[in-house]
């Protein structure tokens, strides 16, 4: 039997960026049967972004009420297909056959979750461009339990800019956690490894999704980054992350080097040097005052409900 499709994204200040996006998920070969759309701040909403589009559902939320794991968590209630596709709104499907092929992967024996290869935008760095391929290859994978041995935590590595989930499983594991400053995907994710189950990389379905970070941004990622990892350790505790980073780091540099381009290695010095600051200080954000959690963060209305 066919399975039938949901797909959910959280929404902040649309603009024709996402026009497009609903254009396309319009066009697939494995059309959604529902659109669940999460807005934040009803006061940026435009209606005539979905206009034309069939079956959209627009659930309005403040700024405050946004968190990354409770508003997908209460999405995915709304949503009764056999399958959830979740994306970010600046997620473009590079083709029809996105969704087709993220739902092939559930076909796979154990797989209960699947996500998609991420592009380069065109005006993508290059140090950036580099790091989509390290993150996202060009050949399909799968992960198990087995992995953890040899992979460490790129075997919980999953990510909503575009994702999909099996419904059934989802609600058997209890879904995503309903507090997160970040990393609800791959929280996620460790549980569907740890209870037995299988997480396919499905490079053939396929997302323009990039970010040109400046330093201070990437800093702030890295601690909220970091805070998700202390606030879960039964999570990351048995998986080191810094390992995988400095793997980065190296790839990246001997990438610099092959394509003769060594003044790359400043910029990759200062990016890995912010990171790695943001992360260590968001793995110890508890041993901080308040007002350099604020300073380091990167979703300060996260913090006014933990400070309430």
């Amino acid at each position: 039997m066919k399975k039938t499709v949901d797909v959910i994204i959280p929404v902040y200040k649309p603009d024709e960026r996402f026009r497009k996006l609903m254009t396309r998920l319009e066009r697939q070969t494995c059309a959604p049967r529902k659109i669940i759309l999460m807005n934040t701040e009803k006061q940026y909403w435009k209606p005539e972004y979905i206009q034309g589009c069939s079956n959209v559902e627009v659930h309005h939320l403040t700024k405050k009420e946004f968190d990354h794991g409770a508003t997908r968590k209460a999405a995915a209630l709304l949503s009764t297909a056999d399958i959830m596709v979740f994306m970010t709104q600046d997620a473009m499907p590079y083709d029809t056959r996105l969704i087709e092929q993220l739902v092939d992967s559930f076909q796979i024996e154990g797989v209960k979750a699947a996500y998609a290869r991420q592009l380069p935008t065109y005006d993508c760095s290059t140090l950036e461009r580099y790091t989509r391929s390290f993150n996202y290859p060009e050949t399909s994978s799968v992960k198990s339990a087995e992995d953890l041995s040899t992979m460490g935590i790129k075997t919980f590595f999953c990510s909503n800019a575009c994702a999909a989930y099996d419904k059934e499983i989802y609600k058997e594991l209890g879904g995503f956690v309903k507090q997160a400053i970040f990393n609800e995907d791959m929280i996620y994710a460790s549980k569907v490894i740890q209870a037995g189950y299988k997480i396919a990389y499905a490079a053939d379905a396929q997302v323009i999704h990039s970010h040109n970070y400046t330093c201070r941004q990437q800093f702030h990622r890295n601690f909220d980054l970091g805070v998700s990892q202390a606030d879960h350790p039964e999570v990351f505790q048995s998986v080191s992350s810094e390992g995988e980073g400095v793997k980065l780091v190296m790839q990246t540099a001997k990438y610099a080097l092959s394509v003769h381009r060594p003044g790359l290695l400043v910029s990759l010095f200062f990016q890995s040097a912010f990171k790695y600051m943001g992360y260590f200080l968001g793995k110890r954000y508890r041993h901080l005052p308040k007002k350099m959690v604020l300073f380091c963060t990167m979703n300060r209305d996260y913090w006014s409900k933990v400070f309430s």
